[in-house]
């Protein structure tokens, strides 16, 4: 199976993105297709014995076109697009000028007086008109295509009514040159040519709009520098990124940017990652740390080994991944797709009957075919389309900016729905980095002697619990003891010889190991019941020290805990640690609900009863220890620092590890959905108001309109969509 994204041009509503999407799926070969309207993108899933010239060929006989696969350094060059758009604009205002020029009491170009010189004037309209035929061919060739194709859609509408008015036109035209000046009346050149630059003009405005919801998107793009200094023999070589191989070691230099993905082989510095992680705090990174293209080195000389490139580094997985968020549809887009299936043929069957109930009722022909037309035009669904799309690019361009990636639009629309969130302890709660809280000592050695036998002996040792003693040795400069005879125990702990003393460290199962007394049960509680895991040290069979080892709670954990309960969400801790010591940190942070002694298949389960039982399950940890329980759950979140982000099972990846982000998060879900409501509200609401206008019906109170006027309103019913939409670029989130 392979996946692509490819870029799509020619569509324009919601009807052109969903019929595609319809065509797609229906091919032999491909699995999923999801075509995102303002992205102009078809994300694809297909067999391997399909081609992308295949897929290419697809889209063409869906009635679009396909500019290939999408990159994410492409540019829209849009400078024919708008001198085409100046001189269509010249070109209207001349021909509105001479056919209304008479309405609005402005001088009447003489030997264009429809009156005095009808067949001047309808030739005139005529050869003005035909270069809007061709400006608008791309309109005509969809809408028919995706008529053949039964999935009709904006520019089907547009193209029956255009085309209805220009034959008529036309045929009018042939009558007064054969002398029957009284077709002079009947005359629709302009409206045929102002609907199409209408439409046209509108595209254009919102091209320009679903160019500034993708700023977020263009910004991660843009943030790689195209050069990089390559470390050879002779010293440091200017190269391409096309010229950098996994392995090379380049350089850095303060106030230069991290070319690529790597490790650092040499140096210190601090490093400003703001555009992946949203903090704008610099991160200090030494020696076998990763750093991440794109970061700002501020004040240190550097060499990195080079480890992600080109579509394997983290940004182009960030942009891939906000692509294909945008790309998935969330279940109330699914919805307004569905209404535009059905809106645009029942729009056309509409203006059909609105034309046969005027001859009915004995109006002329002219009256007949300004009601359809003006149908036709005015209930073209392009607001429709943008309601939804808009707003999803908008937020989840937000919530990249911010350090919040988000797999799936879907995941977005749910989010403010979550009534539980569940949280992992270690790493999520606390800072996953053991210390040493407190030591109990019985022998001679003062505490310094006593953590350096200690650290020795774990300094061979795999088990998490060593990282609290060598960071102790290290911060105070303190040289370990050589040791022989090192074992592991499994389940109890270490042992080894130092000069010729035997020890061993471990947890309380160490007495039935060595067959002794454990005369310091209330001792090991007392520190349990502070949150201590509890390290026994024994020298030749006797205990000398009692050592508390935990985790340190993050800052901010207290207040997330306390700002959830505000918005009443119900709070859970889910930990693998021994119910005294999971109590101790859920009181400090104020959780009520404790779940300890877990492994990790029974987190899982319990996620899994927790939703079963009708909740909204948020589960918070890390992205790969806790994998099972974050794909199971309503919305995974992790809070690892996404090295491995595509093979994260979360939903959800905090990239600064922010537990703010998740207030961010739900905040920017309920804003984007009540936005979409709003621009599905306004697009049911103008539909709902133009079409009897301009089928006739408030006719008695002197309300009409013609297809000019209709152009015009659906374009400005598109603009308030989109005006609406960039208002959620104006969310103000919480920096804690």
């Amino acid at each position: 199976m392979k996946k692509i994204v490819l870029k799509i041009s020619g569509m324009t509503c919601s009807a052109c993105s969903s019929g595609l999407e319809k065509y797609l799926n229906k091919q032999t070969g491909i699995i999923s297709a999801s075509v995102n309207l303002v992205l102009e993108q078809a994300l694809i899933e297909y067999k391997d014995d399909i081609t992308i010239d295949d897929l290419n060929r697809f889209v063409k006989e869906a009635g679009f076109k396909s500019l290939g696969e999408f990159h994410e350094n492409e540019e829209n060059k849009r400078k024919v697009e708008k001198i085409e758009l100046i001189l269509f604009s010249i070109l209207s205002i001349i021909i509105l000028y001479i056919s209304m020029s008479h309405m609005v009491r402005l001088p009447v170009i003489p030997f264009l007086n429809m009156m005095e010189y009808p067949i001047n004037y309808a030739v005139c309209l005529f050869i003005l008109t035909i270069p809007y035929l061709f400006y608008g061919f791309e309109i005509f060739k969809k809408g028919l295509t995706t008529l053949m194709h039964k999935n009709p859609n904006m520019d089907t509408l547009v193209s029956i009514g255009v085309i209805a008015s220009f034959l008529y036109s036309t045929f009018g035209m042939i009558m007064i040159l054969l002398g029957d000046s009284m077709y002079v009346e009947s005359l629709y050149f302009e409206s045929a040519a102002i609907v199409l630059y209408f439409i046209k003009l509108g595209r254009f405005i919102d091209s320009n709009a679903k160019e500034k919801t993708k700023d977020a998107i263009k910004d991660l793009v843009q943030i790689t520098p195209t050069k990089a200094l390559l470390k050879i023999k002779n010293g440091e070589k200017e190269v391409t990124l096309d010229e950098v191989k996994k392995g090379d070691i380049l350089i850095c230099k303060p106030g230069m940017k991290v070319a690529v993905d790597g490790i650092i082989v040499s140096g210190t510095s601090h490093f400003d990652e703001s555009f992946i992680t949203g903090e704008s705090k610099p991160s200090k990174k030494g020696k076998d740390e990763r750093i991440v293209a794109g970061s700002i080195n501020y004040d240190g000389y550097i060499e990195y080994k080079a480890t992600n490139i080109g579509k394997d580094s983290t940004i182009s997985e960030i942009v891939r991944l906000v692509i294909e968020a945008t790309n998935t549809k969330t279940p109330i887009s699914k919805i307004a797709d569905k209404v535009s299936g059905v809106f645009v043929p029942g729009i056309i069957i509409i203006a059909f009957l609105t034309f046969v109930m005027y001859l009915i009722l004995g109006y002329d022909i002219n009256d007949c075919l300004t009601h359809f037309v003006t149908v036709l035009v005015v209930a073209c669904p392009c607001a429709l389309g943008l309601a939804t799309p808009l707003a999803i690019v908008v937020s989840e361009g937000m919530c990249a900016k911010n350090g919040i990636l988000v797999k799936t639009s879907e995941t977005l629309e749910n989010a403010h729905k979550i009534d539980t969130v569940v949280f992992d302890k270690t790493g999520t709660l606390t800072c996953g980095t053991l210390q040493i809280s407190k030591t109990l000592n019985y022998s001679q050695y003062d505490e310094k002697d006593l953590i350096r036998l200690v650290a020795s002996l774990e300094n061979d040792s795999t088990h998490p619990i060593r990282n609290a003693f060598i960071s102790y040795v290290n911060e105070n400069r303190i040289k370990l003891d050589k040791v022989i005879s090192f074992k592991n125990l499994p389940g109890v702990g270490i042992t080894g010889k130092i000069k010729n003393d035997e020890y061993y460290i471990g947890n309380n199962k160490i007495f039935n190991k060595l067959k002794i007394n454990d005369d310091y049960k209330e001792d090991e509680e007392k520190l349990a019941r502070e949150g201590n895991s509890i390290v026994y040290v024994v020298e030749n069979k006797k205990v000398i020290a009692l050592i508390g080892v935990k985790d340190i709670v993050r800052e901010d954990s207290k207040r997330i805990i306390s700002e959830l309960k505000k918005i009443n969400k119900h709070v859970i801790m889910l930990t693998g640690d021994n119910e005294i010591t999971a109590n101790t940190v859920a009181d400090e942070l104020g959780i009520d609900e404790v779940i300890a002694n877990v492994m990790p298949k029974d987190k899982t389960n319990k996620i899994k009863d927790l939703i079963s039982s009708g909740k909204k399950v948020m589960m918070v940890g890390d992205g790969i220890n806790d994998a099972p329980s974050l794909a199971v759950s309503t919305i995974g979140v992790s809070v690892s620092s996404g090295t491995d982000i595509a093979n994260n099972s979360a939903d959800v990846i905090l990239m600064n590890d922010n537990l703010f982000n998740l207030l961010n998060l739900i905040f920017i879900s309920k804003k984007t959905i009540r936005n979409i409501k709003q621009n599905l509200f306004w697009a049911f609401f103008y539909n709902t108001c133009m079409i009897p206008i301009a089928i006739g019906l408030l006719s008695w109170l002197d309300i009409n309109m013609n297809p000019m006027i209709a152009g015009f309103a659906m374009m400005l019913s598109s603009f308030t969509v989109i005006l609406n939409a960039l208002r959620l670029k104006r969310i103000k989130l919480r920096r804690d």
